[in-house]
C-alpha cells in the first residue's frame, strides 16, 4: 500500500544535497540579477544610428563594379591576343595547343 503524506512524514536529506540546492538557487538568482541589470543598461545606452546608403552612392559603387567587371574582360581579350602572337610565333618551334580540360600545353614540334 502507498505511504500518505501528512504533518508527521519525514524524509532524509545530507547536508550535501542542501548545499548543493543552496548553490543551484543561489546561482540562479545571482544571474537573474545580472540579466536584468544588463537589461537595464542596454536601455540606457544611445541608439545607433540608422546606415544611410543614399541612392546616388549605391549607384556609383554600382557604376565602379560594372566598370571594373568590363575592364578585366577587356584585359583577358588582350591576354587572349597576346597568347595567340605567341603561339604564332613559336610554333616553328613549339607546339601550342589546349587540351581538353582548358589549359594551354606545351609539345615539341616534330618538324
Amino acid at each position: 500500500m502507498a505511504k500518505e503524506l501528512n504533518e508527521d512524514t519525514g524524509f532524509k536529506i545530507s547536508i550535501k544535497t542542501l548545499i548543493g540546492i543552496a548553490f543551484a538557487i543561489a546561482t540562479i538568482v545571482g544571474m537573474w540579477f545580472a540579466l536584468q541589470a544588463d537589461i537595464q543598461e542596454a536601455k540606457e545606452l544611445p541608439k545607433p544610428p540608422e546606415p544611410e546608403v543614399t541612392r546616388m552612392e549605391f549607384d556609383m559603387k554600382d557604376q565602379i563594379v560594372r566598370q571594373t567587371i568590363m575592364t578585366t574582360q577587356e584585359d583577358v581579350k588582350e591576354i587572349k591576343i597576346q597568347l595567340d602572337k605567341l603561339n604564332d610565333s613559336l610554333s616553328p618551334i613549339f607546339c601550342l595547343y589546349r587540351s581538353d580540360d582548358s589549359k594551354y600545353r606545351i609539345s615539341a614540334n616534330p618538324s
